[in-house]
């Protein structure tokens, strides 16, 4: 039933929904209706990754399969698994999102919100399952997990040094050495932590502007329902107020003809008693 439900552009939503529940109660089961009287109706990017789910079953499972190598090779910390297989997501994930785009019709708002929920369908096992089952009311997303490329890997250790080379000069140019290495590799934490931290607030204020996007969407198509419902109201009130007029002009007919035949009828009564009258004399 929900699976049905939402198979169907948010426009035709409600009011299929609406009419299950109560299909549902008609038949007596309250609880099924009840149920079915709480699915949300989806935004216009969820029904977009649900349409995916179910006419292009093989591209998104190539993708959540993507996903799932990916994840497991993040565990592994396997480098050169997670940057072919990066490659790869950018690749299909941009076909994805270009079809999704070109069969949905969807706004530039709609359209990342959409690809947030691909992106989270490939770094969370239970993101992935939500899209396959194509039953989404709203966008996904994510944050904190990101399978990326691990680290380069480190530099060869420096050769052992040889007794003839140990003096206290060269001891002394390590432990220069190791804290230049040590000064840089704070400073590349530093740089880390900042990208990370603006990459973050990026992707807080496009999460924010995504969902502002989707209750300004949601509430226009709520108020292009009830446009289309007071449209329907209107043309229903004019008719029946037409027939009503209608059906009023023929009884007022209908009562001046009675009139008549009322009038017609005291003449004759009055005519008929002269004339037994006269007969009578």
């Amino acid at each position: 039933m929900a699976g049905r439900l939402y198979g169907l552009p948010p426009s035709e939503f409600t009011a299929a929904r609406d009419a299950e529940a109560r299909a549902a109660k008609d038949v007596g089961d309250v609880r099924l209706a009840r149920d079915i009287a709480g699915l949300r109706k989806p935004t216009v990017s969820a029904a977009a990754v649900n349409r995916l789910a179910r006419e292009h079953p093989d591209d998104l499972g190539e993708l959540l399969s993507l996903g799932q190598e990916l994840r497991e090779a993040w565990e592994r910390h396997d480098a050169e698994a997670l940057a072919e297989l990066t490659r790869r997501r950018g690749e299909l994930a941009g076909r994805l999102s270009r079809l999704i785009r070109r069969e949905a019709g969807l706004s530039a708002a709609a359209a990342a919100e959409a690809e947030q929920t691909l992106d989270a369908a490939v770094v969370d096992a239970g993101a992935a399952e939500e899209v396959r089952r194509g039953r989404l009311a709203k966008p996904l997303s994510y944050s904190g997990f990101a399978p990326a490329p691990a680290p380069a890997p480190r530099g060869k250790p420096a050769k052992k040094p040889t007794e003839s080379t140990a003096s206290a000069d060269s001891a002394s140019e390590a432990k220069g050495a190791a804290a230049k290495g040590a000064a840089a590799k704070s400073a590349e934490a530093k740089r880390a932590e900042a990208k990370r931290r603006e990459e973050a607030e990026a992707k807080r204020r496009a999460e924010a502007e995504a969902r502002k996007a989707a209750e300004r969407q949601e509430a226009l198509d709520a108020h292009r329902e009830w446009v289309a419902v007071l449209e329907q109201a209107v043309q229903e009130h004019d008719e029946r107020a037409e027939r009503v007029a209608g059906l009023e002009r023929k009884l007022a007919k209908a009562r001046k003809r009675l009139a008549e035949s009322a009038q017609r009828l005291e003449v004759a009564k009055r005519e008929e008693r002269h004339a037994r009258h006269r007969v009578d004399r």
